[in-house]
């Protein structure tokens, strides 16, 4: 093994650990009760049994599974690209993503607690839904400009 090869699995893997950590810890607040409540954004619990927006719910228990598929997927491509510029934005996906699904285990559903409702009323999300939703945007980034990947 490479020092490259090194670098990218530990970004990714510390990364993806300090999501999980911080989200997690999250969550436990308001698992056990904590809510707070405002006129644009009310921090509360909800469990969500489908993805975004509850999509896909009636999967029910194959949810995770599939979701555990598609983030082996994720994992093995990034360590196939072996480009250090997609260690951080992965980690992030990973991290949250892991998150998630931890949730499905322990909870049956996602822990979410955001809630804005100000002007329009939007879905419920959490802490990892904002990691992997700026993953994604990271990604594109730098799928869209490739300069920016210096490996």
């Amino acid at each position: 093994m490479n020092n490259q090869y090194i670098r990218l699995i530990s970004i990714m893997f510390f990364t993806m650990a300090g999501i999980f950590i911080i989200d997690q810890n999250i969550k436990t607040l308001f698992v056990d009760g904590w809510r707070y409540y405002t006129d644009c954004i009310d921090l509360i619990l909800v469990y969500n049994k489908g993805v975004a927006f509850s999509m896909f719910a009636f999967l029910d228990e194959w949810l995770k599974y599939i979701q555990i598929v598609l983030i082996t997927g994720i994992l093995i491509y990034i360590i196939h690209l072996k480009e250090m510029c997609y260690a951080l934005p992965a980690g992030l996906i990973l991290g949250g993503a892991v998150s998630n699904i931890y949730d499905r285990f322990i909870h049956e559903g996602v822990v979410d607690m955001v809630y804005w409702h100000c002007g329009f009323n939007f879905a419920v999300f959490n802490f990892a839904d904002v990691m992997i939703n700026l993953a994604v945007v990271w990604f594109l980034i730098l799928n869209f400009k490739p300069k920016l990947c210096k490996s």
